[in-house]
C-alpha cells in the first residue's frame, strides 16, 4: 500500500503541530513517507564484524545516553488521529542513566494528572493517585495509550540490545545517511527487528521499527536535535503507527504522535527524585 504525507492534515487537526514543527515539516514528510513493507527490512549487501558494529552503535548510544549526569526535561506528547481529533499529554521526566533509571510524573491532562512511572533496573512501575498504587507494567507498552512506548524514554542501550547484519548509504532529505540494519540479541527489547538512518555527526534520523515476523509497526523521525553542554538532546520526535490510521477524503492518514521537549537540563537530582515516595507525594 502506498504511503502518503500530506498536508492536508492542517485543515483540522494539525495547526498547532505544524507550527511547532515550522519548516521541519518537509523534512518530516520525506523521513517519513515510502512504502510500507510487508517483510524485514532487507539486508544490505555490506556486511561488518561484530566488533565494528559495537563499536558504531556505541558511539550512537553515547550521543544521546547521560552516563556522567542527571538529564530532566518537560515533554509534550500529542497525539493526533486521523479523523477523531488529537490529545495531549505533558509530562516532567527525570533520568539518571549511569543507574539505568527514570520517574515521568504526569502535569496534564487534569483527568491523568499525578499519574507516574518509575523504572529502575528491569522493573517498571506505575503509579495511579486515585486508587494510591503502584502496579507492574511493560517496557514495551504504549505510553498512555499513544504511539510512544514506555520503552522510547530511557537511555539509548543500541549497543548492548541488538547486533548490525546489513550496512548501506541512502540520501534522507538535506542528510546523507548510513543505513544499518539490526536484529535483537535479546527477547527484552520492544522491538526484535529495526532500521536505522545515521548522519554525518552519527546521530539517528529515523528508525523504523519490525515485528519478529517482518511486520512494519513504527515509522520514528527525529527532525531537531538540541546541543546541551556538549550533549545532544533530541526534541522533536514524530512516530507513525504503520498499521493504524484511516482514509479521509480519499488519501490514507496514518496515527501520528509528536514529541517535543523543552526546558532540558543538566543539573544534579536528589536521589528521592526515583522512589516511590517522591512519585507519592508529588501526586498529592
Amino acid at each position: 500500500m502506498q504511503r502518503y504525507c500530506t498536508i492536508k492534515l492542517s485543515t483540522s487537526i494539525w495547526p498547532a503541530v505544524l507550527r511547532t514543527l515550522g519548516a521541519r515539516i518537509v523534512l518530516v514528510c520525506i523521513i517519513l513517507a515510502g512504502t510500507a513493507a510487508a517483510n524485514a527490512p532487507r539486508l544490505a549487501a555490506e556486511t561488518i564484524s561484530l566488533e565494528e558494529g559495537r563499536r558504531i552503535l556505541s558511539q550512537v548510544d553515547s550521543l544521546v545516553s547521560y552516563e556522567d549526569r542527571d538529564f530532566s526535561a518537560e515533554y509534550t506528547i500529542t497525539d493526533v488521529r486521523p479523523g477523531e481529533g488529537s490529545s495531549r499529554t505533558v509530562t516532567t521526566i527525570f533520568r539518571r542513566d549511569q543507574l539505568d533509571t527514570y520517574t515521568i510524573i504526569i502535569m496534564e491532562p487534569e483527568a491523568d494528572r499525578g499519574k507516574g512511572y518509575l523504572k529502575i533496573d528491569d522493573k517498571l512501575w506505575l503509579y495511579d493517585p486515585v486508587p494510591r498504587r503502584f502496579t507492574v507494567v511493560s517496557a514495551k507498552d504504549r505510553f498512555q495509550n499513544t504511539n510512544a512506548r514506555n520503552s522510547d524514554f530511557t537511555r539509548s542501550t543500541l549497543a548492548r540490545d541488538y547486533r548490525i547484519v546489513g550496512r548501506s548509504v541512502e540520501q534522507l532529505g538535506s542528510y546523507k545517511t548510513d543505513v544499518y540494519d539490526l536484529e535483537a540479541v535479546t527477547d527484552e527489547v520492544t522491538f526484535p527487528i529495526m532500521k536505522i538512518w545515521i548522519d554525518q555527526d552519527h546521530l539517528v534520523r529515523k528508525f523504523e521499527d519490525y515485528s519478529l515476523s517482518g511486520q512494519h509497526m513504527r515509522t520514528t523521525a527525529i527532525p531537531r536535535y538540541k546541543t546541551i553542554e556538549n550533549a545532544y538532546v533530541p526534541i522533536q520526535i514524530v512516530i507513525q503507527d504503520e498499521l493504524r490510521g484511516r482514509e479521509i477524503n480519499g488519501v490514507f492518514q496514518y496515527q501520528r504522535t509528536l514529541i517535543t521537549a523543552a526546558k532540558a537540563s543538566f543539573q544534579p537530582l536528589p536521589d528521592m527524585v526515583f522512589t516511590r515516595t517522591y512519585i507519592e507525594r508529588v501526586s498529592e
